[in-house]
């Protein structure tokens, strides 16, 4: 065998390696993101239990219901509060035991995407959603977006095949293999029809669809890929090489794909931003306390341990053993493997690790920060974007759509894995999630900190991003169950900022922020593990408000519909006035301003604030009910003027009220209602 011939089998069978390895990390233990990262930055105080905003009652049940729920696949214990559950659909045949991923909206559809294709439901009937197609098509995490008639579709996995086939791909190279964006005709939803796709160096772990104000023509897919870069024999092009030794290389960038909406067959990439530049990576906060005590325990039984982005975890025996078959076959032994291929593989495991992820610098001075995003969720009303990139949260201008500028760039010593973003409706705050663990792991143990897995909320003050608090689900979960801050969306309740969230097993949580530096949950929903015995994933990957319903995706038990109910923390007006906005469509990571049209809700809802807060006085918001009433039982030119007299002296209640900016808010609604002819 010539050297060459040698280097370039010993180069496959080290890629070969680290193609097994990525299936530790990306599906083995880490399922909702592909690595974990370390982190650093600023120095924080450990955080105070969550409490709630001033003058807000919350009154939670006590003791915590969700703590020590039965076990059960589609029987488990179930706690619920200051929601309704309307309905708890499994999900087909074909995804049984598959991995349910993220959702978007359509209309009347709720598309949920699967590590083995999409399932679209019917949800127009929430009691009773109907299956409208169940598309099989493997590729994982296939994360899902939609734009009129167009459909798009994450693949990542190294078994996704071109034509969606399920027998997968074996081999290291094969021009047989997709890693990238899919793209359906949904014009009839009923029959997607698979009409392109974008292959990229790294595959599509998540996407981001920007619809730029802008540009009618085209819509924008900004690509996150995390997985390690492809062979240039598979995909011309792609290097795995350091940019300051390939200027080319798919390294320290995302892709920014435009789609001709006229001609979605013609999308190509136009450029592939290096948002990351001169970023360090920092330093990791380290493993808890049962973790470490997991890995002492697996290192005296000869696990063996990996380090990825400076956190330790231990490879999965069934890994090991694929992995030391390979070294036999590599060797051409046959048989069992033997103790010199136990020590060949854990010394070579740290450079597999290093080819997996990329970027690992020469030694020479701070080692580079991260590689890529895991979620991008750009807000087109701001002109803003919110990055979540491993060990930074960024700030990103996103004015001209094919060149995205990081404008700034926060990191957290408590913070393991930058996650997702989420600003606030009026765009001067923006939340952040950790996936401390990938997903895949319990961190919402008792003996976890509370302020490693949570969310943090930073205020925007310019360009740059201030800290303000974190928050973590209150209850502590069991080993069993996979549970760290996931994906949730605002809810439109005016006036506040009220967002619910998955966190895999923890289950749904209801969180106000409207006061950034002290965040309090108001609503659950949480069922036990799905596993009594061992740590089997499932829970909410996502979970998000659309036209009056609050849709979860489970991982493992399909589809559940949820609404709000009144409560001390939330009215019915406050929940009216949510559900009185309606959208055309919702993406995971595409943000809509919400806009309210005028509705006696919306005015009484104002009021309900500010009778919850002290805003203004009992008596003046008594008499406020008493002319909105009076209005509303009046027509025509005669409701018109009751309401701009009212809207004039609500306006000048302002000047001497506890909540004067709260006050011009009604205001501006009863006067709306009086321009709007009701």
């Amino acid at each position: 065998m010539s050297a060459v011939t040698k280097e370039r089998d010993d180069t496959r069978f080290t890629t070969r390696l680290a193609t097994v390895l990525a299936g530790v990390i990306a599906v083995g233990g880490f399922a909702g993101c592909a690595y974990q990262s370390a982190q650093t930055g600023m120095a924080t105080a450990p955080a105070a239990p969550a409490a709630a905003p001033t003058g807000l009652q919350v009154n939670p049940p006590t003791p915590d219901p969700r703590v020590g729920l039965p076990a059960g696949m589609f029987d488990a214990g179930e706690a619920i509060w200051n929601l309704d559950l309307v309905s708890a659909t499994p999900p087909p045949d074909p995804f049984v035991g598959k991995t349910n991923s993220d959702l978007a909206f359509s209309g009347p559809y709720a598309i949920q995407g699967n590590y083995d294709g999409i399932q679209i439901w019917d949800i127009s009937d929430p009691a009773n959603p109907q299956t409208v197609v169940t598309y099989v098509c493997p590729a994982s995490q296939s994360d899902v977006s939609v734009y009129e008639h167009l459909l798009f579709v994450s693949g990542e996995g190294f078994g996704g095949r071109l034509d969606c086939g399920e027998e997968g791909i074996e081999e290291a190279v094969s021009h047989d293999r997709l890693r990238g964006i899919r793209i359906f005709d949904i014009s009839d939803i009923t029959a997607p029809e698979y009409v392109a796709n974008v292959q990229t160096c790294r595959g599509s772990h998540t996407h981001t669809l920007l619809e730029h104000p802008g540009d009618d023509e085209n819509v924008y897919v900004y690509v996150s890929g995390s997985a390690p870069v492809r062979p240039a024999e598979e995909l011309a092009g792609c290097s795995a090489a350091p940019p300051a030794e390939d200027p080319n290389s798919a390294l320290f960038r995302i892709e920014v794909i435009r789609v001709p909406l006229a001609d979605p067959a013609s999308a190509e990439i136009v450029s592939s931003p290096r948002i990351f530049e001169d970023l360090v990576a920092p330093p990791t906060h380290g493993p808890a306390p049962d973790d470490i005590a997991a890995l002492e325990a697996a290192r005296e039984r000869g696990a063996f341990i990996i380090e990825v982005m400076g956190e330790e975890m231990v490879l999965p025996d069934q890994s090991a053993a694929a992995m030391l078959g390979q070294f036999v076959a590599q060797r051409g032994g046959e048989g069992p493997p033997t103790a010199a291929d136990s020590a060949a593989l854990r010394e070579a495991l740290p450079a597999i690790v290093a080819q997996m992820m990329g970027g690992q610098g020469d030694g020479d001075g701070p080692a580079p920060g991260p590689t890529q995003c895991h979620d991008i969720t750009v807000y087109p009303a701001i002109g803003l974007a919110g990055g979540a990139c491993e060990g930074y949260g960024m700030l990103i201008d996103i004015s001209d759509p094919a060149n995205p500028v990081r404008l700034s760039a926060v990191a957290d010593s408590n913070f393991s894995y930058w996650h997702s973003a989420t600003f606030n409706n009026d765009g001067t705050a923006i939340l952040f999630t950790d996936e401390w663990g990938g997903g895949g792991a319990p961190k919402c143990r008792a003996s976890d900190p509370v302020e490693w897995g949570a969310n943090a909320i930073f205020t925007i003050e310019g360009t740059e991003m201030e800290f303000q608090s974190y928050f973590k689900l209150p209850a502590p979960q069991t080993p069993e169950e996979n549970c760290v801050a996931h994906n949730g969306s605002l809810i439109p309740i005016p006036g506040r900022d009220i967002m619910i969230q998955g966190w895999y097993q923890g289950g749904v949580s209801l969180i106000d922020w409207t006061d950034p530096t002290n965040p309090a949950e108001i609503a659950y929903f949480d069922r036990g593990p799905v596993n009594p015995d061992r740590m089997q994933m499932g829970g909410s990957w996502s979970v998000y408000w659309y036209n009056g319903v609050i849709v979860n995706s489970e991982i493992a038990r399909g589809l559940d519909i949820l609404e709000l109910v009144p409560s001390e923390a939330l009215t019915q007006n406050e929940i009216d006035a949510a559900n009185s906005v309606r959208l055309t469509h919702l993406n995971s990571q595409g943000q809509p301003i919400f806009e309210w049209p005028a509705t006696f809700a919306l005015a009484r809802a104002y009021l309900d604030q500010l009778e919850r807060h002290g805003g203004l006085s009992a008596d003046r918001i008594g008499a406020i009910r008493a002319e909105l009433s009076g209005a509303e039982g009046m027509s025509g030119s005669g409701r018109a003027g009751a309401l701009r007299s009212l809207a004039d002296d609500v306006s000048g209640n302002a000047a001497g009220a506890g909540d004067a900016a709260k006050v011009r808010l009604l205001a501006d609604a009863v006067r709306a209602l009086a321009n709007a002819g009701m």
